[in-house]
């Protein structure tokens, strides 16, 4: 079981669909790529191995590598077995490899591969591997822990991501409910690392990892080791709302739904609770200070903090934060919309830029920021008065339709004398046309004090 690889996410402006320097760490100055029979020692710059497939016996029976069968034993101890061939085994879930990680993990060594060296395919280090190896059911806790001191003892860096995932080992730790190596990894890290945040799980932390994966001795072993229960994603989740709904469970996952329920309880519990009610509206606060680049740009947009503005012309809202971010380069604009149509509250990524209510918050490039159209107010349009025409009645003729009608017997009506002549028969009164024309000539005549005669 891998982590799937991560595709481009797209050209999106907004925080939440670009690239930013979470995303994708920037390749160390050092970095090289390296083909399959270059050696290095471990003292020299990491590297990235190319792919390759995992040997296995030509007569072997099996389709993974077994380290205790013979001839994959030879194969693994074999010193024509290239450093790439040699991740490719590690690659494979199976507890055959994933138990043997210390066996395979020193043979990689062994070989001049650097300890922060990264597989070609995943982009993850030896500690990433070891951190996953300990997973319940697959691998050993233990034996991956042991192989964890080792490596960080020769001096593997815990705060290395993998490009593909982002994922540091303390992530891929807590994914793989794997208290064991949470605490091998945060066992010399500086304060506030327990809570690095990870792109792919929406900003989220380690605790929003392994809660949201139902690893529940993940979470109990992070919140003994000083995680933030109350750290919130970048969609304003605290880890208690990332556990899955034990009421969306079919009935055969009973256990499962009690897990959920367990650390639903657990997490809330660990909240702190605030010691006075929260105020129902937000204080009016002071504007950050700007950045002169920030102060010019905004100068020549002819707009000043806590002015309106539109966002690409769309959403509308109140400008509050303009400058630079740490989750992309760049000027920043971040908006208070005044419908909740946001992404956030003004923080991102467990920084604060500015405050709002939940989801009227968002961040866009300053380029996307612009003044809101004004809609044109309504005038009245005033019609001159026409005094009243006189109707020269005399030229009013019907237009009763009498076709087809020969055979009937006629009856002459005159409206008014010498004012409307026209034959009809009893069968047209019956047609719309009829009944609507000569109404309407009686209605008219009658109001100008025509006689009305039959």
């Amino acid at each position: 079981m891998e982590i799937n690889k991560k595709v481009d996410k797209g050209e999106d402006n907004s925080p939440e669909g670009e690239m930013t320097k979470e995303d994708v760490s920037e390749a160390n100055e050092g970095d090289i790529v390296l083909g399959c029979h270059i050696r290095l020692s471990s003292h020299q710059r990491p590297v990235i191995h190319q792919v390759a497939s995992a040997p296995m016996p030509s007569d072997c029976e099996f389709s993974f590598f077994d380290p205790s069968e013979p001839q994959c034993r030879e194969v693994l101890l074999d010193p024509s077995t290239t450093i790439p061939e040699l991740f490719a085994i590690l690659r494979q879930w199976v507890p055959q490899v994933q138990k043997n990680i210390g066996v395979i993990g020193n043979e990689i060594l062994k070989r001049g591969c650097g300890v922060n060296d990264r597989d070609g395919l995943t982009d993850m280090s030896l500690l990433h591997y070891c951190c996953k190896a300990g997973a319940p059911g697959i691998g050993d806790a233990e034996t991956a822990a042991s192989f964890a001191r080792q490596l960080l003892a020769l001096g593997a860096d815990p705060n290395l991501r993998s490009r593909w995932t982002n994922m540091r080992a303390l992530h891929y730790a807590a994914y793989f409910d794997v208290p064991q190596l949470i605490q091998v990894v945060l066992q010399d890290a500086q304060p506030g690392e327990v809570d690095a945040t990870c792109s792919d799980f929406d900003f989220g932390t380690a605790l929003h990892i392994a809660a949201s994966n139902l690893c529940l001795s993940a979470v109990k072993c992070l919140l003994e080791l000083g995680a933030n229960p109350a750290f919130r994603n970048e969609k304003a989740q605290c880890p208690a709302d990332v556990v899955p709904d034990p009421l969306d469970m079919p009935l055969d996952m009973a256990d499962v739904a009690a897990v959920a329920k367990q650390l639903r309880t657990l997490l809330r519990e660990a909240l702190p609770r605030p010691s006075t009610p929260l105020p129902l509206t937000l204080q009016a606060q002071s504007p950050p200070a700007l950045s002169d680049k920030a102060r010019v740009q905004l100068a020549t947009m002819g707009i000043r903090l806590g002015d309106r503005v539109a966002i690409a012309g769309q959403k509308v809202g109140t400008l509050r934060f303009c400058g630079s971010t740490e989750f992309s380069g760049g000027l920043w604009a971040g908006v208070e919309l005044d419908k909740p149509e946001g992404k956030n509250n003004g923080s991102v990524a467990g920084v604060q830029y500015f405050t709002c209510r939940l989801k009227h918050g968002i961040f866009a490039p300053l380029s996307k920021i612009s003044k809101p159209l004004e809609r044109p107010k309504a005038t009245k349009v005033h019609t001159p008065v026409r005094p009243p025409r006189r109707i020269d009645l005399s030229r009013i003729t019907s237009r009763i339709n009498t076709a087809q009608q020969k055979d009937q017997p006629r009856t002459k009506c005159c409206l008014g004398p010498s004012l409307l002549s026209s034959t009809y028969s009893p069968r047209s009164w019956s047609q719309p046309c009829f009944s609507r024309q000569f109404f309407m000539c009686i209605y008219r005549l009658d109001r100008t004090g025509a006689v009305l005669s039959h």
